[in-house]
């Protein structure tokens, strides 16, 4: 028992020293003492970061200042310097400010989600009555449900046209043009065109959404408009117009666009109001975000610069289009097939002569 008391008090004597050490106690509680009171500083002299590298200086500082920003300046003792007091009111009251600016900007924030997000429940409840009163079938429900879901997560209930109609032209024009020049200039088919003519074309695409299993165009339906493909993929694929055995198929992604009929249309000074009708029908096969600009909008652009009609552009869109792409496929199918016929029938005629003569 005394050993254990002997060894208590040792440990205890030990703390002691210590801490008074440590503490500078006995310094500090003498009226003649000449220990200067470093104040909010005197973490510094602790850690001596004064004598370390400026690589550790800076951060050590950026971390005190963080530190002290986030807690309003609560943790620091200042000594009875003036400047040192004024300097610690200034952090506690800039700590205030951010604070107080990181809950507005938050408070601002969810405010205008929530508003966004009422109205969008607001018309998906509309639409969930409209459907019920006009009694469409659960897969048209869903494909409803599907889309709605799908436009708010992409637009996150901002109405991109309507905010650019109520701005003026100008602005209008170099915010179409930020938007969609590069997106036109990956095809192709536009990249060497002059800056008035995609300008034009900029200026009338308009922002299409499409979820997956989505047809675009049906083969043999008449093309409303031209799509530039922003992210996601179609899949179009063609029958021969129905002809049997005959099916080709090809994946187009970002950069690529479909609806190239409507630009041999709309080059033709002399085509009829008719819509060319597809060739191909266009599924989408994933989300597709894509710009698109219609057939009116396009023929517009093809009669004010009479460039897009030069031969050049022709046989460039030609190279480029999917459309052309697939007949001159078929073409050579049906080539190789009838070369293939004739030198099966060759065989079967020079089987039936050798056969004769023996």
């Amino acid at each position: 028992m005394d050993s254990w008391i002997a060894t208590g008090l040792q440990i205890l004597m030990t703390g002691t020293i210590y801490w008074s050490k440590l503490s500078n106690v006995s310094n500090l509680c003498n009226p003649d003492n000449s220990f200067y009171q470093f104040g909010i500083y005197g973490d510094a002299l602790i850690s001596s970061v004064t004598s370390s590298s400026f690589f550790n200086k800076y951060f050590y500082c950026l971390w005190w200042g963080l530190k002290n920003l986030s807690s309003l300046g609560q943790n620091l003792s200042t000594s009875t310097y003036v400047g040192e007091i004024v300097f610690a009111i200034i952090v506690a009251t800039l700590g205030l400010v951010l604070f107080g600016l990181l809950i507005g900007n938050m408070q601002t924030y969810l405010q205008s989600v929530t508003v966004r997000f009422e109205e969008w429940r607001s018309k998906k409840t509309d639409t969930e009555q409209w459907m019920h009163h006009r009694q469409l079938p659960p897969e048209l429900r869903q494909s409803v449900r599907k889309y709605n879901e799908y436009k708010w997560v992409a637009t996150r209930g901002v109405e991109e046209e309507a905010l650019l109609r109520g701005l003026p032209m100008d602005l209008r024009r170099d915010i179409k043009r930020h938007l969609c020049l590069d997106l036109v200039r990956r095809v192709p088919l536009f990249d060497q065109m002059e800056e008035r003519m995609l300008d034009a074309i900029c200026e009338r695409l308009k922002p299409a959404l499409c979820t997956q299993g989505t047809f675009l165009v049906r083969e043999g339906d008449p093309v409303n408009e031209m799509v530039f493909i922003l992210r996601g993929h179609l899949d179009p694929f063609t029958t021969g117009g129905g002809r049997a055995g005959f099916f080709n198929s090809c994946r187009i992604g970002p950069g690529d666009f479909c609806g190239e009929e409507l630009v041999t249309w709309a080059l033709d000074a002399s085509s009829s109001p008719v819509l060319p009708s597809s060739t191909r029908t266009i599924k989408a096969i994933t989300e597709v975000e894509a710009f698109a600009i219609e057939a009116e909008d396009l023929k517009f652009v093809a009669a004010q610069y009479r460039k897009l009609r030069s031969k050049e552009l022709k046989h460039k869109f030609r190279f480029y289009s999917q459309q052309w792409r697939t007949w001159a496929a078929c073409f050579i199918q049906i080539a190789w097939r009838r070369y293939k016929k004739r030198k099966d029938a060759a065989a079967e005629v020079r089987d039936s002569v050798k056969c004769r003569k023996y």
